[in-house]
């Protein structure tokens, strides 16, 4: 029985099996709002504020400000989860990073039964509110500083990783370089697979990125043993 456990990919917050996971959650995300909610990204705020900025420029004031909602909520989904951090806090919560997992799943399954009519901006809102959650609790692998949900960063550090890797024989850099470009990868899928889906499946294609939470729910479950303590109860 034991073995079998050791077979098993570890979960814990920093584990590129995360990563992986929430990465491929980050693009579906970006691309299910962008498809189908007003050309906004709930992930992407840099995307926003060029988007916010664009149209502001071109006077278009109704259009500006659709992007600014969601960045109010992406701010304020940051704040919370520097909260949950305070010790008295942390300790109501119990695991808040898992906390925040369930959060994120339970906002997604109720926006996939939302219908049509209802407005654009309550679901790009609350997708950049708990995308902002994930970021900011789930922002390392290994020892090194990732985002899920915006790429960018990541090609940088996978960059500079395959030069040190490559040209000084790092061999942890080589390693850094592997985990950041799966990570690239699984975000690149996420997107694929959110567009694809939602073109196609329409509003309720967002329960497919609240089942890969699912599974990262229940291995984070698993690899923090709270099967096992429930059973020892």
């Amino acid at each position: 029985m034991h073995e079998k456990l050791k077979t098993i990919p570890s979960l814990s917050s920093n584990s590129i099996y995360m990563g992986l996971i929430l990465a491929i959650v980050g693009g579906f995300l970006d691309a299910y709002t962008f498809v189908s909610r007003d050309g906004v990204f709930a992930n992407a705020q840099t995307g926003n504020m060029v988007l916010l900025a664009v149209k502001a420029a071109n006077g278009e004031w109704k259009g500006a400000l659709l992007y600014i909602p969601p960045l109010v909520a992406f701010v304020l989904g940051v704040l919370v989860s520097e909260i949950v951090k305070i010790p008295h806090i942390r300790h109501l919560v119990y695991s808040y990073r898992r906390s925040i997992l369930i959060l994120e799943f339970f906002v997604l399954l109720v926006i996939g039964f939302l219908p049509m009519s209802v407005p654009n901006m309550i679901v790009t809102v609350s997708i950049a509110f708990v995308s902002s959650l994930q970021i900011s609790t789930f922002n390392k692998i290994d020892k090194w500083a990732y985002n899920s949900t915006i790429a960018t960063g990541n090609l940088r550090t996978a960059t500079q990783a395959a030069y040190a890797a490559f040209v000084s024989h790092d061999k942890e850099a080589k390693r850094q370089f592997i985990d950041f470009g799966v990570i690239i990868g699984s975000f690149l899928f996420g997107a694929l697979l959110g567009t694809f889906s939602t073109t196609y499946i329409g509003k309720t294609s967002i329960w497919i990125a609240a089942a890969f939470l699912i599974v990262a729910i229940l291995l984070y479950h698993r690899d923090k043993g709270y099967y096992r303590k429930a059973s020892l109860q």
